[in-house]
C-alpha cells in the first residue's frame, strides 16, 4: 500500500536525536569516477528504495536509498548534506529490483546509480515532493449533473448490466491445438526457463496469452510482463492482451511502456505496475527494469531480434536481464522465436546431446489451421539483364497476386530512394561531412541525410566539384522501390476494377504520431496492394491477406565483417517469410499458395539454401560448428572497449594505453583473457567524432567480468592524464552484438 505522510517512516525525530546516515544511488557523470553510493543525513530512518532529492554539487537530483554499503564514507554527519525532501505516497522499490539493478551495473560495467535512475520514468526524476503529491492525489470528484445521477441509478439497479459495461465478465475460451497443449502442459510441470520454437504463424501468442492467464487467475496480486523487440509491435500485441484482460481484471489491467511514448504517459503506466494496478506490462527492452511487485510471468517474445540490446548509454542486454530476472524473482520466463537466436538455441541443448541444457526447448512446428509455409523460390540475378530491379518472373507473380485480390510484400532493409548520389566524371559521391558514410538521396523532398547524425542538405543542382548536371543515384532503397513498383504495376487491375494500390512503410513514413497504425490499418483493410517495407514490416505483425513476400537485394549481408551477418540475415528472411499465408482459410478460398521469393546473385549461399527447407535447426547447428571451430560467441565471450576522440590518433593512442596498464598492473586474471589490439570501428566518424575499438575474448565469463571490474580504475585514471586529453569518452560494452 502506499505510505502516508504521516507513515513513521517520516515522523519527526525526538528533540536532539542525531541525524540519521543514509546512502543514496544517484545519477553520477559517467567519467567523474564517483559511481558508488553518496552519503547523506536525514531527520528520520528511510527505508531502502525510498526515493529522495538530494543536492549534489550545485544541482538538486533524484535518488534511490540504498542499503548501507559495507565500507561507507568516513565522514561525520556534520560533514554530510542533508536529504532535501522525501517523496512520499510511493512504496519503497523493493529489495528484488534493486539486486536487479545491482546485478545490471556489475555485469554492464556501468553505475550504480546510472542504472537505477535510468530505469526510472523520466518525469519522476525532475518532480518535486509536492508535484509528487499532487499526481497521486485521488481526483476531486466531479458534481453529476440530474441526468448524469439518474443514469448511475439505473445502472447500479442492474448488477449486470453494470458488470458487463465495466467488463467484469469472463472471456471465451480458445480451442488450443495438439502442439499448444503440449506445450503448456510441459509448461506446468517445469520451472523453465522455457525457449519456445515455433514456426511463423503457430500460435506462440496464444500461449503466452494462456501462461499470463493461468498466472493472473492463481493469484490476485499476480504480475506479467510482456516484452517485444520494436515499438512498431507493440499496438498490435496490446490489443490481443487488452482484450482477453481487460474483461477479465479492468480496463487498467494491461499498460505498455516504450519510448514512443510521452513522459507522463509512461509516468503513469510505471506508476500502475509499481502500485500492482497494472496485472500485465507490455513494453520494450527498458520495461525489463518495470517495478512489479508482483511479477510471476516474463515473455521476451522475437527472442533473437537484436534490438534488445541497447547501444546507447548503459549497453544491456534486456533478454539476458529477462532471464536474471526470472530467475532471482522465482517468475517463470519465456523466450519465444521461430529463429532463436544462436545463443539460446545452444543454451536449449539438452544435456544428454552435449548440451548445457540450461533451457527447456519447446518445438511447435505447425502453423495453426490449415496454413502452410510459404514455398521458398530463388531467383538467380546473374541470369537476369543488368540493373534489373524486378525479375520478370516475381513481377508476373506480384501481378497475378493483386489480379486476385491478394496482397504482396516487398522488403528490401534499405530506407531512402538511393543510398548515394554520384558524378561519373570526377567520381565525386554525396558523402556526409561529419560521418564516415555517405548521405542516402531522398527523393521526395529533394534532400540529403546522413542516418548516422542526421545533418540534411537540399540536392546540388549539379556536381559541387566539377559542374556535371548528370549526377546519379546509385543502390536502391525503398522509395525507388515504391516509385517504380507503381510504375511497373500502373495498368494491373484489381478484382474490383481499381488500378494497383503500393504502400511503403519505414522509418521516413511513420515518424509523425500514429503514422504507423494508420498504415497498418490500411494494410489490414486491404487498401494497400503491394507493401514495399523494412525489416520493420517483416517480422511479428499479421497480415491475414499477404501471400507473396519478396526480398531484393539481401546479398549484401553475406559479406559483412561481422561473424553475425549470417544469422542475422537468416533469421530476417525467415521471419520475413512468416508473412505470407498466416491465414490458411484465405489462402484456400483464393485457390493460392504462400510464397517467399528471393532475389540474389548466391543462390547457392548456405544461408539461401536453408531457408528453402524452412530448416532452422541445419542452419543452427552449421553456424554453431564454426564458430566453435573459431572459438566465437556462444563458445566464448566477448567484451569491447570503445573510445571516441578528436583525432584517430587519440583513440587509439587511449586504448592502447589501456592495454599497457592492464600488463604492467598485472590485472586479475589477466592470463584468461585476449585483448586484440586496437582497429577503428566500421563507421570510423559520427558526428565528427573518431571513434576506435579493442576486442577482450575470454573463454570464462567469470574471469573476463573480474578482469573488467579491476580494469575500470586504471580507465578513470588513464582518461585524466593529460597525454588523453582530445578523449571525448569511453565506454565498455559487455556482450557486444555489433563488431
Amino acid at each position: 500500500m502506499p505510505l502516508s505522510p504521516d507513515s513513521p517512516l517520516f515522523s519527526p525525530p525526538p528533540e536532539g536525536s542525531t541525524p540519521c546516515l543514509v546512502q543514496v544511488a544517484v545519477h553520477t557523470p559517467v567519467h567523474s569516477g564517483v559511481g558508488g553510493l553518496l552519503s547523506y543525513t536525514c531527520a528520520t530512518p528511510l527505508l531502502p528504495g525510498t526515493l529522495v532529492r538530494v543536492p549534489l554539487g550545485t544541482r538538486e537530483l533524484l535518488g534511490v536509498v540504498w542499503e548501507q554499503a559495507e565500507q561507507a564514507e568516513a565522514l561525520a554527519p556534520e560533514q554530510l548534506k542533508p536529504v532535501r525532501s522525501v517523496l512520499q505516497g510511493l512504496p519503497p522499490l523493493s529489495a528484488s529490483w534493486r539486486r536487479l539493478v545491482g546485478f545490471a551495473a556489475q555485469y554492464y560495467q556501468r553505475s550504480l546509480g546510472e542504472i537505477a535512475l535510468t530505469a526510472l520514468p523520466p518525469a519522476l526524476k525532475d518532480m518535486t515532493a509536492e508535484q509528487l503529491a499532487k499526481r497521486l492525489a485521488p481526483p476531486k470528484p466531479k458534481k453529476l449533473s440530474k441526468k448524469a445521477q439518474a443514469a448511475l441509478a439505473a445502472e447500479q439497479a442492474t448488477p449486470t448490466a453494470h458488470a458487463e459495461a465495466s467488463g467484469a465478465v469472463t472471456t471465451e475460451c480458445i480451442a488450443l491445438s495438439a502442439e499448444q497443449q503440449s506445450v503448456c502442459v510441459q509448461m506446468d510441470q517445469h520451472p523453465g526457463p522455457f525457449l519456445l520454437y515455433g514456426a511463423t504463424g503457430s500460435g506462440k501468442t496464444e500461449v503466452y496469452l494462456q501462461r499470463v492467464q493461468q498466472a493472473l487467475e492463481a493469484d490476485p496480486q499476480a504480475q506479467a510482463l510482456v516484452m517485444v523487440p520494436e515499438i512498431n509491435l507493440t499496438p498490435q500485441l496490446l490489443s490481443r492482451f487488452t482484450a482477453r484482460f481487460a474483461p477479465l481484471f479492468g480496463p487498467q489491467a494491461v499498460v505498455s511502456m516504450h519510448s514512443g511514448m510521452t513522459n507522463p504517459q509512461r509516468l503513469k503506466n510505471w506508476l500502475a505496475g509499481h502500485s500492482g494496478q497494472a496485472r500485465v506490462l507490455l513494453g520494450t527492452r527498458m520495461a525489463v527494469f518495470a517495478s512489479l511487485p508482483g511479477l510471476k510471468v516474463i515473455v521476451v517474445d522475437e527472442e533473437h531480434d537484436p534490438s534488445y540490446k541497447q547501444q546507447e548509454g548503459a549497453r544491456y542486454s534486456a533478454r539476458d536481464l529477462a532471464l536474471w530476472r526470472g530467475r532471482a524473482e522465482g517468475a517463470q520466463v519465456i523466450l519465444g522465436s521461430a529463429t532463436p537466436s544462436l545463443e539460446s538455441w545452444h543454451a536449449s541443448e539438452p544435456e544428454s546431446s552435449g548440451g548445457p541444457g540450461r533451457y527447456l526447448r519447446l518445438h511447435m512446428p505447425s502453423r495453426i489451421g490449415a496454413a502452410e509455409l510459404p514455398r521458398v523460390r530463388l531467383v538467380d540475378m546473374r541470369q537476369q539483364p543488368k540493373r534489373t530491379v524486378f525479375s520478370p518472373p516475381l513481377l508476373a507473380a506480384i501481378t497475378e497476386r493483386v489480379q486476385r485480390g491478394e496482397q504482396a510484400l516487398v522488403l528490401l532493409n534499405r530506407r531512402g530512394f538511393a543510398p548515394v548520389l554520384f558524378c561519373a566524371d570526377c567520381n565525386w559521391k554525396s558523402d556526409c561531412p561529419h560521418c564516415s558514410a555517405h548521405q542516402v538521396f531522398h527523393k521526395g523532398d529533394r534532400t540529403l541525410r546522413c542516418h548516422h547524425c542526421g545533418f540534411t542538405q537540399r540536392v546540388p543542382h549539379a556536381c559541387p566539384e566539377c559542374g556535371n548536371p548528370d549526377i546519379l543515384p546509385l543502390g536502391k532503397g525503398t522509395e525507388q522501390l515504391e516509385e517504380e513498383l507503381a510504375r511497373l504495376l500502373r495498368n494491373v487491375q484489381r478484382p474490383d476494377g481499381e488500378p494497383a494500390r503500393v504502400g511503403r512503410i519505414d522509418a521516413d513514413t511513420t515518424r509523425l504520431k500514429g503514422a504507423l497504425e494508420q498504415q497498418l490499418e490500411q494494410v489490414h483493410s486491404g487498401e494497400i496492394d503491394v507493401l514495399v517495407g523494412t525489416q520493420m514490416v517483416a517480422k511479428g505483425h499479421d497480415f491475414r491477406r499477404i501471400t507473396l513476400v519478396a526480398a531484393v537485394q539481401p546479398d549484401g549481408a553475406l559479406f559483412s565483417s561481422d561473424f553475425r551477418a549470417p544469422e542475422r540475415l537468416f533469421c530476417l528472411l525467415m521471419q520475413a517469410a512468416g508473412r505470407a499465408g498466416r491465414d490458411g482459410s484465405y489462402v484456400a478460398a483464393q485457390g493460392s499458395r504462400p510464397e517467399m521469393w528471393v532475389q540474389t546473385h548466391e543462390p547457392e549461399h548456405a544461408v539461401f539454401q536453408a531457408l528453402r527447407s524452412h530448416d532452422y535447426p541445419r542452419f543452427a547447428g552449421q553456424q554453431l560448428r564454426e564458430r566453435q571451430d573459431a572459438g566465437m560467441p556462444p563458445f566464448a565471450f566477448q567484451a569491447l572497449v570503445r573510445a571516441d576522440a578528436k583525432t584517430q590518433e587519440t583513440a587509439q593512442a587511449f586504448l592502447r594505453a589501456a592495454s599497457e596498464a592492464a600488463q604492467q598492473g598485472q590485472l586479475p586474471h589477466l592470463d584468461a583473457v585476449f585483448l586484440f589490439p586496437p582497429i577503428p570501428m566500421a563507421m570510423q566518424r559520427v558526428a565528427d567524432v573518431e571513434r576506435a575499438q579493442m576486442l577482450i575474448e575470454a573463454t570464462d565469463r567469470r574471469a573476463l567480468l573480474r578482469f573488467l571490474h579491476a580494469w575500470q580504475p586504471w580507465l578513470h585514471w588513464l582518461r585524466s592524464q593529460p597525454a588523453h586529453k582530445g578523449l571525448v569518452r569511453w565506454l565498455v560494452d559487455v556482450d557486444p552484438q555489433s563488431l
